[in-house]
């Protein structure tokens, strides 16, 4: 089938205040696949998954899942979609088979049915020897599963994943991962928001940023990062020494990060010779020193920070 999972013209949304968090966003996810978007909080990325989930109406354009309108044809979009929010949506006293088993019949699955596909799907996440404990006893890797379980039940086409290995800890993160990789691998479409670039990296065939509202680029994380331009020499010194060496590396358009200093490095190990003589005429002296191809991280810092001095240039 060649028509996409997900299809978004023009989608424009606002809410009491002005705050205009859609602004006529416009983007296409193929079927299958894991389709990731990237943005800073405030830029749009959960009210998209929520007129998408059609829990919430756009004020324009127009958004098609699965081919079918999130407005027009709300009650056959929720046939076809699973969503996982930020917070776990379960029942808390209840064990998780009871969780998982009650959402299967409230999809209007029969209750012997409901109980084998939440015997399947507990297996299938793992969490088949934990069935039986109520989930306030899980932990937050486990609730996360849990949850994911919870979207699952009506085999979705559409997967709707809204941050979801926030507050996890890494070994659980990496058990999710591997779950919306089988996910993908079995044909469902997954679109997932994340904050963290390397779950983005690690994850997604293509990658959205979005800012205010609004597509800044799109493509696979090989092609962002190519765009991205040049590699970067990154700099770590003592936080005393900082802004001297702030100002000692003016000529190459130094960037801080927290304890770092970051260059753009169009001559690669060039300019890596040029910032160290720099600093060695400044007296200063790095802790650790490394170049590197641009990441994840260096897309979006470029593309975000250039997007809010824009906004800002066009409001004054």
């Amino acid at each position: 089938m060649n028509d996409p999972a997900i299809a978004v013209d023009g989608l424009t949304k606002q809410f009491r205040g002005g705050t205009r968090a859609l602004d006529g966003l416009s983007l296409r996810v193929s079927r299958g696949g894991i389709y990731a978007l990237l943005g800073p909080n405030g830029a749009g990325k959960t009210t998209l998954i929520r007129i998408l989930a059609t829990l919430l109406r756009p004020d324009g354009g127009t958004a098609l899942v699965a081919g079918h309108d999130v407005v027009a044809e709300a009650g056959r979009v929720r046939q076809l979609i699973g969503l996982a929010g930020q917070f776990a949506a379960v029942d808390d006293h209840l064990t998780g088979r009871e969780n998982i088993t009650m959402i299967g019949r409230l999809y209007g699955l029969t209750r012997r049915a409901a109980t084998s596909r939440a015997a399947e799907i507990l297996t299938r996440i793992g969490l088949d020897t934990a069935a039986d404990r109520q989930v306030k006893t899980y932990s937050g890797g486990m609730r996360r599963r849990i949850d994911l379980a919870a979207s699952l039940i009506g085999r979705p086409q559409v997967l709707f994943l809204d941050e979801p290995t926030t507050g996890v800890d890494p070994a659980s993160r990496h058990d999710l991962w591997s779950l919306v990789r089988d996910l993908a691998a079995d044909g469902t479409t997954v679109l997932l928001t994340t904050q963290y670039l390397d779950e983005a990296d690690q994850l997604a065939d293509r990658i959205a940023v979005i800012d205010h509202g609004r597509l800044l680029t799109e493509g696979t994380a090989t092609e962002l990062k190519d765009r991205t331009g040049a590699a970067v020499v990154e700099l770590d010194l003592p936080p005393h020494q900082l802004d001297a060496a702030m100002t000692a590396l003016q000529p190459l358009a130094p960037r801080r990060d927290r304890d770092r200093i970051l260059l753009p490095a169009p001559d690669g190990p060039l300019t890596l010779r040029h910032a160290m003589g720099l600093l060695d005429q400044a007296d200063l002296t790095p802790t650790d020193i490394a170049l590197h191809g641009p990441t994840l991280d260096d897309v979006f810092l470029a593309l975000t920070r250039h997007n809010t001095s824009r906004s800002a240039r066009s409001t004054a």
